[in-house]
This record gives C-alpha cells, sequence and structure tokens, in this order.
C-alpha cells in the first residue's frame, strides 16, 4: 500500500519560508540539497517531509515561467515496489515525467510522472528525509 508522506511548494525565497515554518508550525530543517535544476530546503513534523523548493528554469519544474511561479508543485508516496506501483500508475493513466536521483536504491530517489490532468507526483521506495514509513 502506499503512503503518502511528502508536500513539495514552490517558494520565492528558500530561507525566509524555512523559517516561517520552523515557527509557525515547529517543523525541524532535515536537509537542504543544491542541484542543477534548482535548490530545496526540507522540513519535517516526523512523519511528512515538506520541500520547500525554487526552480532555475522549465527543467524540473515543468512550467514556462518557473522564475514567477509558486504554489503547491507536487505530492509523494513512499511504496514497497517501485515496478509494481510504476506498473499501476501506467496502467490507471499515469505518465512518466523524470526520475531524480541516480537509481532506485538511492536513498533519495524519486520516480517523477504526471497524472491525467498534468499534476506531478513522485514515487519512492525509501522516503524522504523526516518522512516515516
Amino acid at each position: 500500500m502506499a503512503k503518502l508522506r511528502h508536500f513539495a511548494i514552490v517558494v520565492s525565497d528558500l530561507e525566509r519560508s524555512a523559517t516561517f515554518y520552523e515557527q509557525a508550525f515547529g517543523l525541524e530543517r532535515v536537509g537542504r540539497d543544491d542541484l542543477e535544476i534548482g535548490s530545496g530546503i526540507y522540513l519535517s513534523d516526523g512523519t511528512v517531509n515538506l520541500a520547500l523548493l525554487k526552480f532555475k528554469g522549465q527543467e524540473g519544474s515543468g512550467v514556462d515561467d518557473a522564475a514567477s511561479f509558486t504554489g503547491a508543485h507536487h505530492f509523494g508516496f513512499i511504496v514497497d515496489d517501485l515496478a509494481e506501483a510504476e506498473r499501476r500508475v501506467k496502467e490507471a493513466g499515469g505518465t512518466f515525467f523524470f526520475d531524480l536521483g541516480k537509481g532506485p536504491e538511492e536513498k533519495n530517489f524519486e520516480r517523477k510522472f504526471k497524472d491525467p490532468d498534468g499534476i506531478i507526483f513522485d514515487l519512492s521506495r525509501h522516503g524522504w528525509l523526516g518522512s516515516s514509513r
């Protein structure tokens, strides 16, 4: 069974937003990535990972004007069997978007898809920093 454990929002200022969610909700900062496609700060309540993202362009963001986009971006499910989950997603009408990470055995690997409306979601075997099975 898939478990919803990850939400990602795009923000205009990573540090300002991270400080807000830490102070307002007591979330703990559990990681940070600075990649070619953009940067992210990861927060957790001990069960769910909240990713605050800032994209550099269309790659990864999936939007034409990534510099001015803010808001909900994607969500993610922990799954026991990545291949089986991918098969079910495709049979239900989902389409592959891209992989983030080197491979399914890597701790922070995500296989990204789009649902029939183009909404992005991730599948992960290992989850995200601060998320629980």
